[in-house]
């Protein structure tokens, strides 16, 4: 469910770059192909409404901008400290991010057995 609510600067400006650089249906000299005009997506100020295209292929390329448009819980990666929309539990936003947070913490535990093993 989408809320009527009024986009944030952030919000607008991620869905512009999303635009001009991902969507297909988007050309710099003639603006929304289909529309044959101005891009709708371009001048959005409210979260409801605007492009079928956009939303289903374009939105989902940023993660954290889709869940904040479809009113979801946002995390904040613990490694990289970049926004996704989780599933579950999830704590990292990639893998190669999951795998650097354990590297992480098997490093501090390893740190601690270490000293405390030096201490006695």
């Amino acid at each position: 469910m989408i809320l009527e609510r009024e986009l944030t600067a952030r919000e607008r400006r991620e869905i512009r770059q999303l635009v001009k650089s991902q969507c297909a249906n988007y050309d710099n000299n003639y603006g929304c192909l289909p529309l044959d005009g101005d891009c709708v997506m371009l001048n959005k100020w409210w979260a409801c409404g605007g492009c079928r295209y956009f939303r289903s292929v374009v939105l989902p390329e940023n993660k954290a901008l889709e869940a904040s448009l479809n009113n979801r819980h946002v995390k904040t990666c613990k490694v990289c400290g970049g926004g996704f929309a989780p599933n579950g539990s999830q704590a990292y936003c990639s893998e190669k991010c999951r795998i650097d947070g354990e590297k992480r913490k098997t490093a501090a535990r390893v740190r601690i057995h270490r000293k405390r093993q030096v201490g006695m």
